[in-house]
């Protein structure tokens, strides 16, 4: 029999949510490093070199790796012989982790869950509540895997109840191009097939929590059907192009993990869930002795890899910029940013929509300025913000014609592709789209100089602040003619893998 005290689970949640903000797993730093050696896009290449880089800094500052530090997903084994010390429930005591963890002043954690999520969407303050599975196994131990799920890459799940005879490759091939860019590839796509529906969603949940050993599997060759279809899935998904943040190249998946489960003759349900750049998982076991302890990694671990934007980097004025001056800027083109930003994402965008159509004045001017799509970490000791990289810009095409229209904004900073919404109304104003790399939030937070708040602030990490940024590194994603890097460099790198047929629309 063991007896878990209520302290030490409660800390040891804590403790780990802690852990898994600012230190990535060696097997996915192993992984990124291996693409970025071999990536033969440059865009891509460099993509990879910042979220390494920002891995580092972020190992070695104690600072989130990403500035959407997650939604908290724990997977509990309950052993049948294990008693509590506890007055607690055990769901109240791993909330009561997470808040902590949220709030430690050392290393604040943005707070992105909302209760009431059809209506009033109200900020919980402290991340709660989690999102649990428990399973009652034999045994005297506590199990728990526990992760810190970022909604970008949630926002990309998939799910379809297959037919028997249909192909789960061909469905996996024609799905993942639709995911576009905002799970920010390269990172691990979770497979879960059978069950049913929940179960298989369940099933790629738990999938993303694996270690990457994909190379060792091609190494040894497969040893059952789910391991042929890993090794045919990996190869094919990059054979696609995507590549890094999806500019195009040779890595878009570090991994395929994939766990089954028997379901109905009728039925092959099937499901995928990708983990990001900014991949966030841990396991641990509880036996009663203590509260559980977690190694730091060596920093000897990261690769050292300098970070140079080259020759042909532009540099731009943001306080002096006309739209006059965006014409000759072209996509895949390098820019350092300095001057003053806004900022605004989706709450704030929804207001700002509501007070233009009432006719009324917005509390900000956004006249020839660049509106970035971030909700910050705040900031703790001397920063003067906390980790602040974009956010999937996809979300803000409905509001995009109107932004354009009635505030004289000149264009927008933000992670992946633009939609056709998007896409039209910056063609229309002539406006650009630039893109921050998603998962290396602590190194763009690095060029931000100044921060304020100076509008809605009750939306909390959704309020418009401005930011006075030196150099801060974008990529042209969208020129003014409505031109996408997107659209084409998949494409082009598809084509250079030569494994798929490129698919020309409209043929």
């Amino acid at each position: 029999m063991t007896i878990i005290r209520q302290n030490d689970l409660i800390q040891s949640i804590a403790d780990s949510l802690q852990y898994i903000s600012y230190y990535h797993p060696l097997d996915f730093i192993e992984a990124m490093h291996a693409a970025y050696q071999k990536e033969e896009n440059p865009a891509a290449k460099d993509a990879i070199a910042q979220i390494l880089i920002n891995s580092r800094m972020c190992a070695e500052g104690h600072r989130p790796i990403c500035q959407d530090t997650g939604i908290v997903t724990v997977f509990l084994k309950v052993g049948m012989k294990v008693q509590w010390d506890a007055d607690m429930s055990l769901a109240d005591m791993i909330n009561e982790g997470v808040r902590r963890a949220y709030l430690n002043a050392d290393n604040v954690l943005r707070a992105s869950i909302l209760a009431d999520p059809a209506g009033k969407r109200i900020n919980t303050k402290d991340n709660t509540p989690a999102v649990i599975h428990t399973e009652i196994v034999p045994g005297d131990t506590l199990d728990i895997e526990i992760a810190a799920k970022g909604g970008g890459s949630e926002a990309k799940a998939k799910f379809a109840m297959l037919n028997p005879s249909d192909s789960i490759v061909d469905w996996v091939l024609k799905t993942v191009p639709t995911m576009g860019a905002g799970w920010c590839p390269p990172g691990i796509l979770g497979i879960g097939i059978g069950g049913t529906a929940e179960k298989a969603m369940i099933l790629a949940k738990q999938a993303c929590m694996g270690s990457i050993d994909i190379q060792e599997l091609i190494a040894r060759g497969p040893g059952n059907a789910l391991e042929e279809l890993r090794l045919e899935l990996y190869d094919k998904v990059n054979a696609l192009g995507i590549g890094a943040q999806g500019l195009g190249g040779l890595t878009t998946v570090l991994d395929i993990k994939i766990l089954d489960y028997p379901t109905h003759a009728a039925n092959k349900p099937v499901a995928i869930i990708p983990n990001c750049a900014a991949t966030r998982h841990v396991h641990f076991v509880l036996d009663g002795s203590g509260a559980a302890e977690f190694k730091p990694p060596r920093l000897d671990d990261w690769p050292e890899i300098t970070w140079n934007t080259g020759a042909t980097a532009r540099r731009v004025n943001l306080d002096t910029l006309t739209q006059q001056d965006l014409a000759d800027w072209k996509t895949g083109e390098t820019l350092l940013l300095s001057g003053t930003l806004l900022t605004g994402r989706d709450a704030a965008h929804k207001r700002m929509a509501e007070i233009l159509g009432r006719g009324e004045a917005l509390p900000v001017d956004f006249t020839n300025k660049f509106i970035y799509y971030v909700g910050p970490v705040d900031p703790v000791r001397d920063e003067v913000v906390g980790p602040a990289g974009p956010t999937t810009a996809t979300r803000m095409d409905k509001f995009t014609e109107v932004m354009l229209d009635k505030t004289g904004l000149l264009g927008m900073i933000g992670k992946a592709e633009r939609g056709p919404e998007g896409l039209a109304a910056i063609k229309k104003h002539q406006a650009v789209y630039l893109m921050a790399v998603g998962g290396a939030a602590y190194l763009v937070s690095k060029a931000i100089r100044k921060a304020r708040i100076i509008a809605f602030e009750d939306l909390g990490m959704e309020a418009i602040h401005e930011f006075v940024v030196e150099d801060m590194p974008v990529t042209v994603a969208v020129d003014t003619q409505g031109v996408s890097v997107h659209q084409s460099a998949p494409s082009i790198w598809q084509a250079k893998i030569g494994k798929i047929p490129v698919v020309v629309e409209g043929k």
